[in-house]
């Protein structure tokens, strides 16, 4: 207050010198070149009047402005002003790795590697990601020194702190488990379950594993499976392990080479009522060209040379055969993370004038990054080997990714 009071003095004062200046002009009489005039009495009590109300008026103002103080303006705000044109603003890089898709949508984790054209990030929501390099990039975080934790108590306080995951409860665990173990081969396995009981009680299960890889021009792909189907629970109906493999060898102008290994051991199958075991080595080599080959859908068609070895396990009887042979294959990569393949191969021998077909058709959906569900229909008539089974399926597969 004290001040306040100070700092106004010097104002009150210049205020009231001019009112004192402005009513001695309102009242002194009139004078003109050295000679006194007379001023009728009522022009001089209108002069005092005037006077008097510009005494007043002066007296008001100067008590105002003595009682409301000016107000100090507020600095001016720099976080709400635009930045200047030409000037960058520095982002503030993330906290964690991000997966940057082409439409905008961002996850967080941590990368993890590059396989050929296929990005591997370790999300935090959902687990491993396998994205195609043309889909998504990667941002990497900003790294955080790491003296802290390179040892002494600092490092047992981030160990404890860190929620860890046992294995093998946790399918991520476990998918990390199987990635360190495999290396640059993915896979699934999958497994499938059926009971029925009408006038009789049928049991079947069926266990498969599957393994890929993909290089630059060349893609190796392996599988192995396992049917077993009871009838009653003591008559075996179906008792077959397969195991099959896939080498693609890219060409130049859209071209491929393909050798295609499969072996059926069928252990439960009856010709003409007698028990007729086998084993079954059939080889295809072929050639053919890539129609459609994209990151979301591939055609293929093409030709091939097939050779049927058979071992009746019950008689040691071999027979080997050759048989010409037409296929096509489909692969279709669809929103919600759904893919189709499907494969069809005819039959023709040109010596004993007979063919046959078999289709493989298969509908998968990710459910999660490690869990996939997949539909699965096989069928196989009229194989050129007549002592093979022809047979249709329809399956319902759970699969695990890693």
């Amino acid at each position: 207050m004290m001040f306040e009071s100070q700092r106004g003095a010097p104002l009150l004062r210049l205020r009231w010198e001019s009112v004192k200046i402005m009513a001695e002009i309102s009242v002194k009489p009139n004078q003109g070149r050295g000679v006194e005039c007379d001023v009728s009495s009522s022009i001089f009590c209108a002069r005092k009047l005037h006077g008097l109300c510009t005494l007043i008026m002066a007296a008001w103002f100067a008590t105002a402005l003595t009682a409301a103080p000016v107000p100090e303006l507020p600095p001016p705000t720099f976080g709400q002003l635009k930045p200047l044109p030409g000037v960058k603003v520095p982002v503030k890089p993330p906290s964690k790795d991000e997966l940057v898709y082409k439409d905008g949508d961002r996850v967080k984790g941590r990368y993890i590697d590059r396989q050929g054209d296929m990005l591997v990030f370790q999300s935090d929501r959902f687990g491993v990601l396998r994205v195609p390099s043309t889909q998504a990039d990667v941002v990497l975080a900003k790294k955080e020194p790491t003296g802290v934790a390179t040892g002494g108590a600092g490092a047992e306080k981030a160990n404890e702190d860190t929620p860890a995951e046992h294995w093998p409860f946790s399918p991520l665990a476990l998918a990390r488990e199987l990635k360190e173990f495999f290396g640059s081969w993915h896979g699934r396995f999958s497994f499938a379950a059926e009971m029925m009981k009408d006038r009789r009680q049928q049991n079947s299960g069926t266990g498969e594993a599957h393994l890929g890889r993909k290089w630059p021009k060349d893609e190796v792909q392996l599988s192995a499976r396992y049917d077993y189907a009871t009838v009653d629970e003591s008559i075996p109906s179906t008792d077959m392990v397969k195991g099959a493999g896939v080498w693609r060898h890219d060409l130049p102008r859209k071209m491929f080479a393909l050798y295609r290994p499969t072996l059926e051991w069928n252990r439960a199958y009856y010709r003409l009522g007698k028990p007729a075991d086998y084993v079954l080595l059939q080889q295809e080599i072929g050639v053919g060209v890539s129609l459609i080959s994209t990151d979301t859908k591939k055609v293929r068609l093409g030709v091939s040379e097939n050779l049927f070895d058979t071992w009746l396990t019950v008689t040691d009887d071999h027979i080997s055969q050759t048989t010409e042979s037409v296929f096509a294959e489909l692969e279709a990569r669809l929103p919600w993370r759904i893919i189709i393949t499907d494969r069809g191969v005819w039959y023709y021998s040109i010596v004993n004038n007979t063919e046959g077909w078999e289709n493989r058709f298969e509908v998968n959906k990710k459910l999660t990054e490690t869990l996939t569900m997949g539909l699965r229909h096989e069928i196989r008539h009229n194989n050129p080997d007549v002592r093979s089974a022809d047979y249709q399926r329809l399956r319902l597969l759970f699969g695990f990714d890693f």
